[in-house]
């Protein structure tokens, strides 16, 4: 199994590339019942559509994805995504953990390293998420990172099997709470 190729380091955690052969592990990680819950997805994904997906995804430079990799030993904990719109400078964000590693404060952490990397590399204007309302530890983790309510689409979701709504929330730039593993203080 080759070693994750870190981009970005933070305090606990680190953005790398995604690797090929742990794409068994993200497609369990995506297909987890909490996990569609919290997409207000109904239905899992296929294996051979997942996979089909792998190539086309990494040639997408407007879809840059990070393995996220807990540092003291090196395995990896989630995904995060920027669904980047070039025209306007703005991407989606969104993130999967590993069901096992959800409720340990990676969230927050994992958040703010892939605005780190959406603000001060990628030069971007303004990142976006969607998240279901119920998903309060969720929502708790985006306001940590940076991100404010920015708006509410009614019944938009589902959680439980009964509607809900969708909350939009954004960050700008000069809301970065930091710390920043792109710039340093002073520079």
């Amino acid at each position: 199994m080759s070693e994750p190729h870190v981009l970005l380091t933070g305090q606990t955690l680190a953005l790398g590339m995604p690797r090929k052969q742990k794409l068994p592990a993200y497609h369990a990680w995506e297909n987890d019942p909490g996990t569609l819950m919290g997409y207000g997805n109904q239905v899992p994904q296929s294996w051979e559509t997942r996979e089909s997906g792998w190539e086309r995804q990494r040639g997408n430079m407007n879809f840059p994805q990070f393995e996220v990799v807990r540092l003291h030993d090196q395995e990896p904990i989630g995904m995060t995504t920027l669904e980047i719109n070039r025209f306007v400078r703005t991407a989606e964000f969104v993130m999967v953990l590993a069901p096992d590693e959800r409720g340990k404060g990676y969230a927050t952490e994992a958040t703010r390293l892939t605005l780190d990397w959406a603000f001060h590399l990628a030069a971007l204007r303004m990142v976006w998420l969607k998240v279901l309302e119920p998903n309060e530890a969720g929502v708790a983790a985006y306001e940590k990172a940076g991100f404010r309510h920015a708006g509410r689409m009614r019944r938009a979701g589902f959680w439980q099997g009964l509607p809900v709504d969708e909350l939009m929330m954004d960050t700008l730039p000069e809301e970065f709470p930091g710390p920043s593993a792109v710039v340093q203080p002073g520079s």
